[in-house]
């Protein structure tokens, strides 16, 4: 006598199942990484979710649109990469000098931006260039702040004699900017040309801070 058909078990509403890892992850780590490559406007959300191994109705679950994404990849990838060194700078205390201050920011910065090679290519795309779609959600946030502080700890230390006076305190997170960012987007280009190969992190370090304190001017 055949046994009956065992009964299905019903399918449950919300969160769909993840057995092989943080999908909700994948797909943001597959849009950073093919923004930075394709840009915003040239990327569907189709692809980046063929790219995580995911079906386009589970990343409409996760983030409904580009929009959402956006908000997302800058709130738990940008933000979240980027919050120790705005909170270095934030939380500077007076005592501190200006100088020590910016040394440390320096080599976190190149630090963390060399550990995360997708961001230099989608800073430059979605926030640098003029179409960029990531920039106004950034300025939104604690960009000014941070740009007016630290303009602020440049001043700080051109009052107390510690830095350059010529230095202009409002253009200096600009061209910390440019020795650290821009520096590390080119890298997979300078770094393939004879006899720069073998140029590490901790040399590009030096490298930037050599640069920087001839120009903040004062002791080494």
């Amino acid at each position: 006598m055949k046994k009956p058909p065992a009964a299905k078990t019903p399918r449950r509403r919300g969160r769909p199942s993840d057995e092989t890892g943080n999908l909700r992850d994948r797909l943001l780590d597959s849009a950073v990484r093919l923004f930075g490559e394709h840009g915003v406007a040239g990327t569907p959300l189709n692809r980046i979710a063929r790219e995580a191994g995911a079906t386009p109705a589970l990343m409409h679950y996760y983030f409904g649109n580009k929009e959402r994404l956006l908000e997302a990849i800058v709130e738990e990838r940008i933000l979240t990469l980027m919050a120790p060194a705005i909170t270095l700078v934030l939380n500077a205390p007076p005592s501190r000098p200006a100088r020590a201050v910016i040394v440390e920011l320096t080599r976190h910065l190149i630090v963390t931006v060399d550990a995360a090679p997708w961001l230099p290519p989608l800073w430059i795309k979605e926030i640098i260039s003029r179409e960029g779609q990531l920039r106004p959600l950034l300025m939104q946030r604690d960009a000014p702040r941070l740009f007016r502080q630290l303009g602020e700890l440049v001043a700080r230390g051109q009052a107390e004699g510690d830095l350059n006076p010529d230095l202009e305190p409002r253009l200096f997170p600009i061209s910390l900017i440019g020795l650290t960012m821009f520096t590390l987007a080119s890298r997979p280009i300078w770094s393939r040309l004879p006899d720069y190969g073998d140029i590490r992190t901790e040399d590009l370090i030096n490298h930037v801070l050599a640069l920087l304190d001839r120009g903040l001017g004062g002791p080494p």
